[in-house]
């Protein structure tokens, strides 16, 4: 899938992820990604909520697993670690998300998340994903 053909599949499947994602640039296993921040994400104290980041981590990874399963749309989060690294601005957050293994029922990715205009990360999270099975067309 390019990045067309999954911001339909997020519009259609996951619109609240799709009213604040957006891919800024999917190239093989790498995938740049942006959250729109509103008063939403915000905890107290005016620092984007921990949710949120998780949030823009497990997204990003998809992303990549729908652009490389050849339109395959079943992954499941199986397992993430985050670490918060510095408090981020009250500002849009950037995702830089490299897939580092895909196999037949496994996929494992890592993420980096900055503030928007910084480029020191705030945090970093590794992903695991269960895939599914592919089925086979008997009909």
């Amino acid at each position: 899938m390019d990045i067309d053909a999954i911001n339909t599949f997020l519009q259609r499947e996951f619109p609240i992820v799709a009213r604040q994602l957006s891919i800024e640039q999917l190239d093989g296993s790498f995938a740049k990604t942006r959250w729109k921040v509103s008063d939403n994400n915000l905890r107290p104290g005016g620092t984007i909520a921990g949710p949120t980041m998780f949030g823009l981590a497990d997204a990003t990874i998809y992303v990549i697993l729908l652009a490389s399963l050849e339109g395959q749309k079943l992954a499941v989060t199986v397992n993430s670690s985050i670490d918060f690294m510095r408090r981020p601005k009250p500002a849009d957050l950037i995702a830089e998300g490299r897939l580092l293994k895909l196999g037949r029922r496994l996929a494992v990715g890592d993420v980096l998340m900055f503030s928007d205009g910084d480029d020191r990360p705030v945090a970093r999270a590794g992903m695991t994903y269960a895939l599914a099975p592919k089925l086979e067309n008997n009909g």
